[in-house]
């Protein structure tokens, strides 16, 4: 007898109702120390607020997902051609530089007319 399942009966409530056994709420567990609670934390999904309001304003999906994939292809492709703007603004001034360093060391008689000229059109003696 011990082996066979718990059969449940039939009672009456103090409400009056009838139900069976099985269905009766179980009494809360007694805790006895702290609780512990798990929470997932999650990261928060990208802002999409641009493809919503792309799509909201009648651009297909596939334009929206071109964006997507292009924009940061284009911002890579953008910073790529500044930095080679960059190096050869750097070259050309040094490569300035340079000339006027030979100029003013090779320069000689003419070289200094030309400076005192110069220093004089532009209003000092």
């Amino acid at each position: 007898m011990e082996s066979l399942p718990d059969v449940p009966r039939v009672v009456q409530l103090p409400d009056g109702t009838y139900t069976y056994t099985n269905h009766l709420p179980t009494p809360p567990a007694q805790f006895s120390g702290p609780q512990v609670i798990h929470q997932h934390v999650h990261q928060a999904p990208p802002d999409r607020t641009v493809q919503r309001v792309a799509l909201g304003a009648g651009m297909g999906a596939g334009t929206v997902a071109a964006g997507v994939y292009f924009g940061p292809l284009l911002v890579g492709v953008l910073t790529a051609m500044a930095a080679n703007l960059a190096l050869l603004a750097l070259i050309a001034v040094v490569c300035a530089w340079g000339v006027v360093t030979v100029v003013r060391s090779v320069g000689g008689e003419d070289g200094k007319r030309a400076a005192s000229t110069l220093r004089r059109s532009r209003g000092r003696r």
